[in-house]
């Protein structure tokens, strides 16, 4: 709510960006934009990957860009599959268990800057893509350059976070979101059959948008099929890179239960900051510009390297 009527202004330009297309599977392409590639080779590259209904220009991943690029890292803002700035070369779209575009994505940035083999990745997934994220690290291993990755308020329960969507103190924002849902899914060039875009016009809720396009359209049975098959909570014990996962208590989307549950001290690799406030993506500090949660990310990654 704060990023919503505030509209913090974040100043990227003293960094030059570099506006690049990486393939993924079924011939779409992803936009990027990539800051202070000089610095790649030096220090690893910040990847970040927006949420829901979010890309490359939300506040919250300028916001992280800005606190990363001050503290000498270059970094890609990375547009899912579908995405507005992505749509143009996109027919398909994106979900919280598409992590192969990731992996693709990723593939396509070590092709741009062989560096990179060097010094490494550090992704950041941000909601809806910090699950998408978890699902990836669990699925590659060690595959990837990763040297450390971290996740800010992930729905890693989908079925949970569908549930919470629907509760009566977030009406207001259901409806936005779902209105933004539909409008991001029907965007020239989507490939959609009739039924897909009677469907999405149907939906009256995120769960039927789920059900009757999410889930049919990228093969699952339905949208408990999708959230039980693609929820991050089952992905985690698999993680085998230094992963980083913040959450607040009083996110008002996405329950915390999953997190308490999750065992953190049966995989040496992840860790949690369950914190009691800091809403969704939120984490603002009364005392410093930076939100907290980039601040905590950026001092794991540097523990981590000095490791």
């Amino acid at each position: 709510m704060r990023n919503y009527l505030r509209r913090p202004h974040h100043d990227l330009a003293p960094w030059r960006c570099q506006r690049i297309w990486l393939d993924v599977a079924g011939g779409d392409r992803l936009a990027a934009a990539l800051h202070a590639r000089e610095r790649i080779g030096h220090a690893p590259l910040v990847v970040l990957i927006h949420g829901l209904t979010g890309c490359a220009d939300s506040h919250y991943l300028r916001a992280s860009a800005h606190a990363w690029l001050s503290d000498g890292f270059p970094v890609c803002r990375l547009n899912l599959r579908g995405s507005p700035p992505s749509r143009p070369a996109c027919q398909g779209h994106y979900h919280a268990g598409r992590s192969a575009d990731i992996a693709d994505a990723l593939t396509g940035l070590m092709a741009h800057c062989p560096e990179i083999a060097r010094s490494g990745v550090v992704p950041v997934g941000y909601s809806l893509g910090g699950n998408m994220l978890i699902k990836f690290l669990a699925e590659t291993g060690r595959r990837f350059p990763v040297r450390a990755a971290a996740c800010i308020s992930a729905p890693i329960d989908l079925a949970a976070t569908s549930r919470r969507f629907h509760a009566p103190r977030n009406l207001i924002y259901h409806r936005w979101l779902l209105r933004r849902l539909k409008i991001e899914a029907t965007q020239p060039p989507a490939a959609l059959s009739r039924r897909e875009r009677a469907a999405i016009a149907q939906a009256r809720s995120v769960y039927a948008f789920d059900d009757g396009f999410i889930a049919p359209h990228h093969g699952f049975a339905d949208a408990m099929d999708y959230y039980a098959r693609c929820s991050g909570e089952q992905f985690l014990p698999g993680v085998a890179v230094p992963l980083l996962a913040i959450h607040a208590a009083d996110d008002p989307w996405i329950p915390v239960a999953a997190y308490r549950r999750t065992p953190w001290a049966q995989n040496p690799n992840i860790g949690a900051a369950l914190t009691a406030r800091g809403g969704h993506v939120g984490f603002h500090a009364r005392d410093h510009a930076v939100p907290w949660h980039d601040r905590a990310v950026m001092a794991f990654t540097r523990t981590v390297l000095s490791g």
